[in-house]
């Protein structure tokens, strides 16, 4: 990713009671994440968490979504108008508040 992109980046904490169905997180969320945002995503990734610092720790999240965008402005054009939509989406695979972090790329 070029330096000066913004990276979103949606975090799901670990924890008993927590559940996160990454399969409909991955192949229907993130698709329907993609439709709404179009030409203004020009990355995304997601991760599923496996450890923690040492082994056989947990990992501190279920999972990450990352979106990357050229311009703060990009993200609040097409985010902004779609959150409701997103963010209603999100019962359908986990019941996990997300975390979220806005970060510019440095390197």
């Amino acid at each position: 990713m070029k330096k000066g992109a913004i990276k979103v980046s949606v975090l799901y904490p670990s924890g008993e009671g927590k559940h996160f169905n990454m399969d409909y997180y991955a192949n229907q969320h993130v698709a329907m994440v993609a439709g709404l945002l179009g030409d203004s995503v020009v990355g995304a990734t997601v991760e599923k968490g496996l450890g923690g610092a040492a082994p056989g720790d947990k990992a501190p999240y279920e999972a990450m979504g990352n979106l990357y965008f050229e311009s703060m402005e990009s993200f609040q054009n097409s985010f902004g108008p779609n959150a409701a939509e997103i963010m209603g989406d999100v019962p359908n695979f986990t019941n996990i508040e997300p975390q979220v972090q806005i970060s510019e790329v440095v390197i």
